[in-house]
């Protein structure tokens, strides 16, 4: 099946609907119909202001069970146990990214722990191992549909993707609403109404079904009834209510609400996705398949503003990976196109090649109304507007760029003072709650390269120079490249190196404009890219625990799979009863050295993590019991690759250096060189850093140093 021309914009309309689904039904989830009725009355927009909306399970699960994509080779079919390894890889445990509600009380927690424990899949998620009530929850279908976006135009591979997905936590019709919803979205890239894309979606599924046969109830009463959706849904709850399903959130009332949003929305995104939150029950579950199936069937055109501006293309998550949990719209839409070229074995057109297969332009504003979650900051009090928003008046390459605005209070000429920047890490005072526990590392770290283009419109009558800046947020300042004054009607070509710092935490990247004007200032800003290495170190003595609730607290730039993580005494603290780990750093890092200090406190097992791709994935170098260091590949458990004798003792203090170049690992301590290895079975060759304890012991890490090399 060849791809649309139209894909990756199509993509990106999905992609924007599944979020602002999610996000327009979040803070009502599991309310009824007659709660948000006399609460609310006719839902027309957004009923609440998010400063920034935090991480949700609905969003977590979709773009991060298509890892299984990239991480393994699945072009020719994927299968339940690549995605279950994918989702041990990725998944923090029992924290963040999923509703952790219990063990046979949420799917989701239930096939985890079973797998966790070596059940593989599918019979992890399967009738037998769970019973029905676990089985048919609503999770099939709204962690799965993004299969859809991968694999459009051909609804039934779709489905039969979205089925080996899905089976990994759900069995019956619980895998039914995540092939029929999949399937929808695959066909809504050739459809061109609502009913032609449900039909795609039911043929997909067995007609004796329950899901099929409660569809073809709500179709037949729309036709019957087609003027009150309101009706319909008296209906639904009569026959399809939750009162006659088991469990937590049974898929079939909620799915129910999906086909009513679709048939009496019309083919109007903000119609279905109001009609969805109206009705109640799982909300943003619904309005984000309703949201991803209108997104591609209306296009961007389709989605209004109102809808776009307040999530500004910002994605929020709560994966293990700290550095990827910052994400951008595009840019997940970018990832989701690039692997739907790579299921057909095609290649991307020229003009989305270079940003679907290149690793170095960040911030390339293509995408039409695309922002990357770009901001905007007054420096000075003489503006009255100060705004960004996507244009394609200009481009430094391509189409689009981004157009920015500054506007002073009087006529004259006023000295203007501005920045236009991207949030590299957040803060709980960031959010305004702390929705599936959030955790982050940089997305930017001293030591890389950072390039931009910049031109002032023609028509702007002003003196302006401009600087790329980051700001550290561990010491409050800003650092700048060189200002350099803008001409024009011409592109400037800005770049920067943030020096190599220790305590450092960036926390913003962007321009910073000064100059006078003489009324408006325009300016366009295009192809802001990040390359090379980090070059930092750590100083726990200068980090902090960030408090998010009661439950929820993190080392400031560190994430966990598990364990207990704290600040002692200006030392990183890890603890565990079985095993724990945390990370930090890049995620895309390549050949660097990394060195610790650490003091073993209880137990036999103190380990330096390297290359660290997730939880099952990674290499680690660490004191081990009788008295050995030994170097260590976790592919899914740790397999010992190489040890030395090497007399240990608690709480002294080990100096460890790790170059990681290619497939070559050294090990160095203070006296020099430890051991060597070249691993040539698949090697990891890229990936963050951190810290591993396991079988119940407790170690303290001093001093953590990241280097390129050189």
């Amino acid at each position: 099946m060849k791809i649309p021309g139209d894909y990756v914009e199509k993509v990106y309309a999905g992609w924007l609907g599944k979020v602002i689904g999610v996000r327009h039904g979040s803070n009502i989830e599991g309310w009824s119909y007659e709660k948000i009725n006399d609460t609310y009355g006719e839902i027309e927009k957004y009923i609440y202001d998010f400063k920034n909306f935090a991480a949700d399970d609905d969003t977590n699960g979709p773009i991060f069970v298509l890892r299984a994509l990239s991480d393994y080779s699945c072009e020719n079919g994927l299968t339940a146990e690549q995605v279950r390894l994918t989702l041990l890889n990725y998944v923090p445990y029992e924290h963040g990214f999923f509703w952790w509600g219990g063990y046979g009380v949420s799917t989701e927690h239930t096939a985890y722990l079973n797998f966790r424990n070596g059940i593989t899949a599918p019979r992890s998620g399967s009738m037998e191992q769970n019973g029905v009530a676990i089985s048919e929850q609503i999770g099939g279908q709204i962690f799965i549909d993004t299969f859809g976006l991968v694999i459009p135009c051909d609804y039934k591979r779709a489905a039969d993707f979205a089925r080996s997905a899905a089976s990994v936590s759900h069995d019956g019709n619980g895998i039914y609403g995540g092939m029929c919803i999949a399937a929808c979205i695959s066909a809504a890239f050739e459809q061109h109404d609502v009913q032609s894309v449900i039909d795609a979606g039911l043929s997909v599924i067995p007609k004796n079904c329950e899901y099929h046969k409660m569809a073809d109830a709500v179709m037949a009463f729309y036709y019957d009834h087609p003027g009150s959706w309101k009706n319909c849904f008296q209906y639904i709850q009569n026959n399809f209510g939750y009162d006659r399903y088991p469990g937590h959130c049974h898929i079939i009332p909620n799915s129910a609400v999906i086909i009513l949003a679709l048939l009496y929305g019309g083919g109007d995104f903000s119609k279905t996705i109001n009609i969805c939150c109206m009705c109640g029950w799982d909300t943003d579950c619904n309005a984000g398949n309703a949201g991803t199936i209108l997104g591609v069937l209306a296009g961007l055109d389709g989605i209004d503003p109102a809808w776009r501006e307040p999530v500004n293309d910002l994605l929020i998550c709560s994966s293990v990976i700290g550095s990827i949990n910052i994400m951008d719209i595009p840019t997940c839409a970018c990832f989701i196109a690039g692997l739907g070229y790579k299921m057909v074995n095609e290649k991307p057109p020229e003009r989305w090649r270079d940003i679907l297969l290149g690793e170095n332009v960040k911030y390339h504003f293509e995408l039409p109304g695309s922002t990357h979650a770009f901001r905007v900051a007054a420096d000075s009090n003489n503006l009255s507007v100060c705004r960004v928003g996507h244009t394609e008046e200009a481009a430094h390459t391509g189409l689009g760029a981004l157009k920015i605005t500054a506007v002073p209070e009087s006529d004259g000429c006023d000295f203007l003072c501005f920045r236009v920047f991207n949030k590299t890490y957040y803060r709980p005072e960031d959010f305004d709650d702390s929705r599936y526990d959030p955790a982050f590392s940089p997305t930017l770290y001293p030591g890389q390269t950072i390039q931009a283009y910049l031109m002032p419109d023609p028509a702007s009558d002003a003196e302006i120079e401009a600087c790329l800046y980051v700001f550290d947020g561990n010491n409050q300042v800003q650092l700048t490249s060189t200002p350099q004054k803008l001409c024009r009607g011409k592109w400037t070509a800005l770049s920067f190196q943030i020096p190599s710092q220790s305590n450092a935490c960036i926390e913003e990247v962007g321009v910073r404009f000064t100059g006078k004007s003489n009324g408006t200032f325009s300016a366009f800003l295009d192809d802001l890219s990040v390359q090379g290495q980090p070059d930092y170190s750590v100083d726990f003595q200068k980090e902090r625990m960030e408090y998010w609730n009661e439950k929820h607290e993190e080392v400031s730039q560190f994430t966990y799979l598990k364990g207990i993580w704290k600040l002692e005494d200006g030392e990183l603290s890890g603890s565990c009863c079985d095993f724990g780990e945390a990370y930090t750093s890049s995620y895309v890092m390549k050949d660097y050295s990394v060195e610790a200090t650490i003091i073993p406190k209880i137990g036999e097992y103190h380990n330096i993590n390297f290359r660290v791709q997730g939880s099952i994935r990674s290499y680690a170098v660490g004191l081990a019991p009788n008295g050995k260091v030994v170097l260590y590949k976790n592919s899914n458990d740790y397999i010992v690759l190489k040890e030395i004798d090497y007399a240990w003792v608690l709480n002294q203090q080990y100096y460890f250096k790790i170059t990681a170049e290619g497939s070559k690992i050294s090990v160095c301590d203070k006296s020099g060189t430890l051991m060597e290895y070249a691993d040539a079975d698949e090697p990891y060759l890229t990936g963050q850093v951190g810290f591993s304890v396991l079988h119940g012991s407790h170690c303290h890490y001093q001093t953590l140093k990241i280097s390129p090399i050189l």
